[in-house]
């Protein structure tokens, strides 16, 4: 991950997803769901000193706060100390599916046209994107699949549309 980190920049990438932590992952056994967090809060504490003098700026998308309180608190923490960091865009994928992400979103939408706040004909595709995990970010241009698959795995799907696979 430093690795990749650190030479986005050098590559022109203003922006990196990494997915960490899907919502399929609970299903995974209890230990091993405690490892992934524990790698993450390695990575945090070990990191984000570095990350914010790179002027790296961390996101996340996905549930991220239903996670367990204490990595939500480090979280927090890090997004505070990397806001309004001007380099890289580091978005980490935690406790994200895309297809919850899409029906959260329209949830959102229909809670605010059944209370009257917006006018169903008003809805669009950049009105629908501003209300993703990922309003304001660019689309991906490229969906790197390491294990070498050839899927989104429930990854970014609405904002793939045109995304190239490696």
């Amino acid at each position: 991950v430093r690795s990749v980190v650190e030479g986005a920049p050098e590559l022109g990438i203003d922006v990196l997803t990494l997915y960490a932590f899907s919502s399929e992952n609970w299903k995974r056994p209890q230990d091993e769901v405690g490892y992934l967090f524990g790698l993450l809060k390695q990575y945090l504490l070990s990191e984000i000193a570095e990350l914010d003098a790179n002027e790296v700026e961390l996101r996340f998308i996905g549930d991220w706060e239903r996670l367990p309180a204490d990595l939500v608190t480090l979280l927090r923490g890090a997004l505070d100390r990397t806001a309004g960091n001007k380099g890289l865009k580091l978005v980490i994928a935690l406790n994200y599916g895309s297809q919850d992400e899409i029906l959260r979103a329209a949830r959102r939408i229909a809670v605010d046209a059944a209370a009257g706040k917006i006018d169903p004909d008003a809805i669009d595709e950049a009105f629908f994107e501003a209300h993703l995990d990922t309003a304001g970010l660019p689309p991906p241009d490229l969906i790197v699949r390491t294990s070498g698959e050839m899927r989104l795995s429930n990854f970014l799907m609405w904002q793939a549309a045109y995304a190239e696979f490696v």
